[in-house]
């Protein structure tokens, strides 16, 4: 009920209110709700380590001082053929769209581990950025903590970016003097971009002295010889690009800034939101202060059991599962008494979901349960039954 009240009531507003609405794009899995959940300081997101964890789009608030920033976490950008073998959504295909529609701001995430992928955008998230080209871009370099061999993150840079960032040419001579193994210094302290490339007084050097690394920001970086050089590209601006321009593309020439972090340590993410907060511009809050996320209670609370179920049960088994909340009530003292069915359509899958001596469903009860009391605040008693759909 409050948080009904406080997503109808207007918002309260400061003085001089300050907004910027972020998409957060990339193919499934590539840690978007995670980085979400660490930006808002609070899991509000599910995290999975099987794609499709984030099944429609939900906004994350973050309310400091003057400025509020809207985060808007999206399902991984997938194809039609993709979506259907995962059972997912029509929503699934075109929320990442309606959300660029409506941001400032798009935050690329890549994954830099999967070493399949991390050379090159995918053709969706090429659409989506081609579709949208006056929306300002920004890379992030995700999961960089896994990388045994730092020199890559050089490379993987310069093929996402085609060699150009905030409108200058890049020429890498050389990097990592040191050992390129995994005894060179860590990218969390000595990343990469176009330093020359910004203006002096502009709001990425004015963080320089507070960012300390980790976000390409600052000109003592280890990574030498990344120097800029005004390019046929400087000072033009982004085109719309037909599907003809894409089909032999790897990278996008038009990223405003580059980011290297661990989201799911946490690490440099701050950096990441000292940025967002100065990128933000003049205008109405869109939320109350006191709101975390536009989503239900029990929105969070089935998004919250769905995670720890497609974290326990193997390969396309947990896309079919229905979630019925039979029981949701509020105790005397504040705490929250909830029951919901999980609904399979095999009587093998509620094998799998119960486990053997109910381990398995005892396993996500209890999960499910702790990262609900962390997400709300408060005592919370979860029982789960697991039936066949009739």
């Amino acid at each position: 009920e409050e948080q009904e009240r406080l997503l109808e009531n207007r918002p309260n507003q400061p003085q001089n209110p300050k907004v910027l609405r972020i998409a957060i794009i990339g193919t499934p899995n590539a840690g978007k709700s995670t980085l979400s959940n660490q930006l808002l300081g609070r899991k509000v997101f599910p995290v999975s380590r099987k794609v499709h964890t984030t099944r429609c789009k939900a906004q994350g608030v973050i309310t400091h001082e003057d400025t509020q920033l809207i985060i808007l976490d999206t399902p991984g950008l997938t194809n039609p053929l993709k979506a259907k073998r995962h059972k997912l959504d029509e929503a699934m295909l075109t929320d990442p769209w309606d959300s660029m529609k409506h941001a400032d701001l798009v935050l690329v995430l890549v994954d830099v581990s999967d070493h399949w992928t991390r050379n090159s955008l995918s053709k969706e998230v090429l659409k989506c950025l081609s579709q949208f080209p006056h929306i300002p871009s920004v890379l992030v370099l995700n999961k960089v903590d896994i990388l045994k061999k730092k020199f890559v993150l050089l490379e993987i840079v310069t093929d996402l970016t085609e060699g150009i960032v905030n409108g200058k040419k890049l020429k890498v001579k050389s990097a990592f003097k040191q050992d390129s193994s995994s005894s060179a210094k860590s990218p969390l302290q000595s990343t990469w971009a176009s330093p020359e490339s910004r203006a002096p007084g502009s709001p990425c050097q004015q963080e320089k002295n507070q960012a300390q690394g980790g976000s390409g920001l600052d000109k003592s970086s280890d990574v030498r010889g990344a120097e800029s050089s005004p390019g046929t590209e400087e000072g033009q601006g982004p085109k719309h690009c037909g599907p003809e321009d894409l089909k032999d593309r790897k990278g996008w020439p038009h990223f405003q800034e580059i980011f290297m972090l661990a989201a799911l340590r946490g690490e440099e993410v701050d950096t990441l939101k000292r940025y967002l907060l100065m990128q933000a511009k003049p205008g109405p809050w869109e939320f109350h202060s006191d709101v975390l996320t536009s989503q239900s209670p029990q929105e969070i609370c089935d998004n919250i059991i769905r995670e720890k179920v497609l974290e326990y049960l193997p390969l396309e088994v947990p896309y079919g599962v229905t979630q019925v909340t039979e029981i949701w009530e509020e105790g005397e003292c504040g705490e929250l008494f909830i029951m919901q069915s999980l609904l399979v359509p095999r009587e093998s899958h509620k094998r799998m979901l119960i486990g053997r001596g109910g381990k398995v469903i005892s396993r996500i009860a209890q999960e499910a349960g702790q990262d609900l009391m962390n997400a709300f605040l408060c005592d919370v008693c979860l029982k789960l039954k697991v039936e066949v759909k009739s």
